[in-house]
């Protein structure tokens, strides 16, 4: 994992009065522990805002007024109205010793399920891993290559030498979808019919085709395209009037049908 360097200062003062004149001068207090002793000191708020608003995690040398510490950030409190940062909890870490972290995760490769129109969903964005700082990785890398639609990878299918997953295995870490514009493009393609091409009789016939499999249940939304035109082509052949009786309009009548 990669590191930074951050310098502070001994509080020489401790209270919610002195707090309150620090952050002023834009200083944010703050405590190191794990360590033999806590130690109560500030750091300039600007410095820590650059760490801290970023996607990366790191290991924090700590400069102290010369003394020297390894930490990770373990807590920070903001303003809830301005998010101006209030306080800053650091632990100190150990070579020797396992610690508890938060590493964000990264995919990589492109899933069959997404190249075959599927969305790809990214549940967890961070992982709580425990291992020795020395194995703790920047990220955490998910190969999605051979992730089909409908299917996922969980905490359980993960595996990093010398970690542990400080979570459920069961947990949804990545999935790809169903889109709704695959969905829509394959009822797109179910309705590719060029009606108007058609005669009166070869649309009445099309229509009636479409009905009986509807009755029969085939196909997704059989009962809903009969329902719209299923009847309307057998009504007009049924009720047709003979030659020279207002034949015309019901010809032109025919022809608007296929525009439903």
């Amino acid at each position: 994992m990669k590191s930074v360097a951050l310098s502070g200062e001994k509080r020489t003062e401790r209270g919610s009065t002195n707090a309150n004149s620090l952050r002023r001068e834009e200083k944010v207090p703050c405590v190191i522990y794990g360590g033999k002793e806590n130690v109560h000191f500030t750091v300039d708020e600007i410095k820590f805002n650059k760490i801290i608003n970023t996607p990366h995690v790191y290991i924090i040398d700590l400069d102290i007024e010369g003394t020297k510490y390894r930490a990770i950030i373990r807590d920070v409190q903001f303003h809830p109205v301005t998010d101006k940062t209030l306080h800053i909890d650091f632990l100190e870490v150990f070579d020797d010793k396992p610690v508890t972290i938060q590493v964000p995760v990264r995919t990589s490769g492109n899933a069959r399920g997404v190249l075959n129109g599927g969305k790809l969903r990214i549940v967890t964005k961070k992982l709580r891993i425990n291992g020795l700082p020395s194995a703790l990785p920047d990220e955490i890398d998910v190969d999605i290559t051979n992730l089909k639609i409908g299917e996922s990878i969980n905490i359980g299918d993960l595996k990093l030498d010398g970690l542990n997953f400080v979570a459920d295995p069961s947990k949804v870490v990545v999935t790809v979808k169903m889109s709704r514009v695959v969905l829509l493009e394959e009822e797109v393609e179910e309705e590719e019919v060029d009606l108007e091409s058609m005669s009166e009789e070869e649309r009445a016939e099309y229509e009636k085709a479409q009905a009986e499999k509807a009755e029969k249940g085939e196909g997704e939304g059989g009962d809903k395209k009969p329902a719209e035109g299923g009847g309307a082509a057998p009504a007009e052949g049924d009720n047709k009037p003979s030659d020279g009786d207002g034949g015309q309009p019901a010809d032109g009548g025919g022809e608007g049908a296929p525009s439903e």
